[in-house]
């Protein structure tokens, strides 16, 4: 029997050596991987993920995680391993620490909503200075706040494998936002950087100024997330004047912030010139009617290079989103286009049914689907969207579609981000 199908017993004989009671969701997860048909060549990603609704979960502990160290540390098939909304803590954290040190096989940890801190933070980042197979990092909703975001930004300074790292809805602050920002205008390996959600309590936009800074002198980055920064105007106009000189963002998003059409202009203007961006993020803002205008001119007219944008709840009327469904009609390449939360007048609403019927927009590629009542056209709520599967995963398998997630289509780098 290979190696690989034997985890589960491995489980619990390492539950026996170590005098740790056996966790039976753990004992599921491993029996089901045993059953899958996986060649030696292509390696697993071990799903225990706490939110699975299909099993009974009993949520992975410190102690459950230091098991199932003891049994992958020299693995060689097992690549992947998904820990998301678990109960792992900082003990569990000096765990992973070591995990990382001694295993040299798992390219993707999944840490998701766990409950680990600052002290967590600091174990992890330093065992990744010398970690060098690891290019996926989630520590999306761990508490490490700005403390733990400096020694991630350390890590940075040396760690030269890691392609992508969340770090969304972690109560970074500004000084380890300013850290990340100054440190990765010289990193040449991370490809994607999820910096959701950090707390700020200034208004003078610093950190949107450091970034900026750094997408000028950054040359690899492709897909940055700036989701809730309490970004405005400014902060768009500095982002903007950067990117007229980066070469390698293709997804960027802005949603949750506070920018409104003249923001946006700046947008529109870049978009007429820039060659490399594939998706822009704008749900949650503010640019209404002549913000959506000033998008639809530049795609409509110049840009033929963005493949997929989100307007969700930005105030949008007819005027705006009927100018949107219009630039689709002359730009062949975007393809993906979310517009509910907005004011679906009957011209919008008759403009994105023709859109769909004339098979310009597929069903699967914007968040709208028509019906008609009584002789008026109607627009119904899809669950499609840009980050459809971020914060949770099917627990019955893959992704079927992933036209229904745009940015799972479009850029592979956002796969697991």
């Amino acid at each position: 029997m290979s190696t690989h199908l034997s985890l589960h017993k491995q489980y619990l004989q390492a539950c026996q050596v170590l005098s740790q009671p056996e966790n039976p969701f753990i004992e599921h997860m491993l029996e089901e991987s045993e059953k899958a048909d996986i060649t030696l060549t292509k390696g697993i990603t071990l799903k225990i993920a706490g939110n699975n609704r299909l099993v009974p979960v009993q949520k992975v502990t410190d102690e459950d995680f230091r098991t199932l160290a003891f049994i992958l540390s020299n693995n060689t098939f097992v690549t992947g391993l998904d820990l998301r909304y678990n109960i792992l803590t900082d003990v569990g954290a000096e765990h992973v620490a070591k995990f990382l040190q001694e295993n040299s096989t798992v390219c993707y940890l999944n840490l998701m909503f766990n409950d680990i801190g600052t002290i967590g933070a600091e174990l992890i980042a330093k065992a990744l200075h010398r970690n060098e197979t690891l290019l996926h990092l989630r520590m999306t909703g761990n508490k490490i706040e700005n403390k733990g975001g400096m020694y991630f930004a350390s890590m940075l300074q040396i760690n030269s494998t890691l392609e992508k790292l969340d770090l969304g809805d972690c109560d970074l602050g500004t000084q380890s936002l300013i850290a990340i920002a100054t440190v990765m205008s010289h990193n040449k390996a991370i490809k994607a950087l999820n910096l959701n959600r950090p707390i700020l309590y200034s208004q003078e936009e610093e950190t949107t100024v450091h970034t900026a800074l750094m997408m000028k002198n950054n040359s690899c980055l492709m897909e940055l997330h700036l989701c809730k920064h309490e970004m405005k105007n400014f902060g768009v106009e500095r982002l903007c004047d950067a990117l007229y000189e980066n070469c390698s963002l293709r997804y960027l998003d802005l949603s949750c912030n506070k920018i409104t059409r003249d923001g946006v202009k700046f947008l529109g203007e870049l978009l007429k010139q820039n060659q490399t961006l594939e998706i822009l993020d704008l749900n949650s803002n503010r640019i209404e009617d002549d913000g959506a205008i000033y998008l639809s001119e530049a795609l409509a007219l110049y840009n033929r290079t963005l493949q997929a944008l989100a307007v969700v709840s930005n105030n949008i009327s007819g005027k705006g989103l009927v100018a949107l469904s219009d630039s689709l009609k002359t730009n062949m390449v975007l393809s993906y286009i979310y517009i509910w939360g907005n004011k679906l007048d009957e011209a919008t609403c008759v403009a994105f049914s023709d859109l769909i019927k004339t098979g310009r927009l597929k069903p699967n590629c914007t968040d709208v689907d028509p019906y008609e009542v009584d002789g008026h056209i109607y627009l119904a709520e899809l669950s499609h969207g840009l980050k459809r599967h971020y914060y949770w995963t099917p627990s019955y398998g893959e992704v079927d579609n992933k036209d229904a997630n745009a940015s799972l289509a479009i850029r592979a780098v956002a796969e697991h981000l």
